[in-house]
């Protein structure tokens, strides 16, 4: 492949892209004419998802806890084209109280949701910056609960305390720096993807059910690629309960009184929504 052709080829990374947010992510940058690495820990779902999605996407396995793996995907998505999209979506939920989680699942979703998308952040703009033409983007996966306290939910909503903070602060290295890229941090509520369903029959989940109802991938991937033609840092989804929940982290005292009402609610509602099939 020319220089040329490279520069004029936009290129697409994904993590966690074999199900879920991830796969309807990729399929819609897909359909805007990125070339689309889809990438998971899990090669067979990424190579499945990739076929799928077809139109010159191709997978890869990657453990977003390797940096040194993050480095080779970059690399090999630069041989396709520019890299203009990063996609930090790959993720891990658990639903325990803080003190009842194994040593092993906090150091797994600390990993992978933390360092996984500072790795993949660091990996991108280091190829990014090479050939900066003012349409990069680096899009973080983080979470309605990074806003405010989600008792049962207490490692997790850290991690993604710690992806929005990392998503605000590396905008504003960027903009120190002069570099156009873009980030932005995308924060949905409860959604019906896999990851969520895995965890319907923990008592400890049961605030995820307390929205109206259940996002799905189709939508948070919509709006997910449609900050692509956005300046907004942070975004959640939906915006009626993001001011709720912000609100309420602006009074965490309060915010932690009503996590039980808040869990009592979700399981009501999660006995009664009906699923929204991906």
């Amino acid at each position: 492949m020319s220089a040329g052709t490279a520069q004029q080829s936009r290129v697409a990374v994904v993590t966690g892209g074999g199900r879920g947010f991830g796969r309807e992510i990729a399929r819609r940058l897909a359909r805007r004419g990125y070339a689309v690495l889809v990438t998971d820990v899990d090669a067979a779902s990424a190579d499945e998802a990739a076929r799928e999605i077809g139109a010159g996407a191709w997978s890869r396995a990657l453990d977003v806890r390797d940096p040194d793996a993050h480095l080779a995907t970059a690399a090999e998505a630069s041989e396709r084209g520019r890299v203009a999209v990063w996609v930090n979506n790959a993720g891990v939920l658990r639903t325990e109280k803080a003190w009842e989680h194994s040593d092993a699942d906090v150091r797994l979703i600390v990993e992978t949701n933390v360092l996984g998308v500072m790795w993949g952040s660091r990996a991108a703009i280091a190829t990014m910056r090479t050939s900066v033409m003012g349409d990069e983007h680096v899009i973080n996966l983080a979470s309605m609960s990074a806003f405010g306290p989600v008792p049962g939910l207490a490692v997790y909503a850290s991690s993604k305390h710690a992806v929005l903070g990392f998503t605000t602060s590396l905008q504003g290295d960027l903009r120190s720096a002069r570099l156009p890229i873009r980030v932005h941090a995308l924060c949905p509520d409860g959604a019906d993807t896999p990851m969520v369903q895995e965890r319907s029959d923990d008592r400890e989940a049961a605030i995820i059910w307390s929205g109206s109802r259940l996002l799905s991938a189709q939508e948070v991937a919509e709006r997910a690629v449609a900050l692509l033609d956005s300046r907004q840092l942070v975004l959640a989804l939906p915006r009626s309960r993001g001011v709720l929940v912000r609100a309420l982290g602006l009074a965490p005292g309060i915010g932690v009184r009503l996590g039980e009402p808040l869990r009592r609610l979700g399981e009501h509602r999660r006995r009664r929504l009906p699923r929204v099939e991906e």
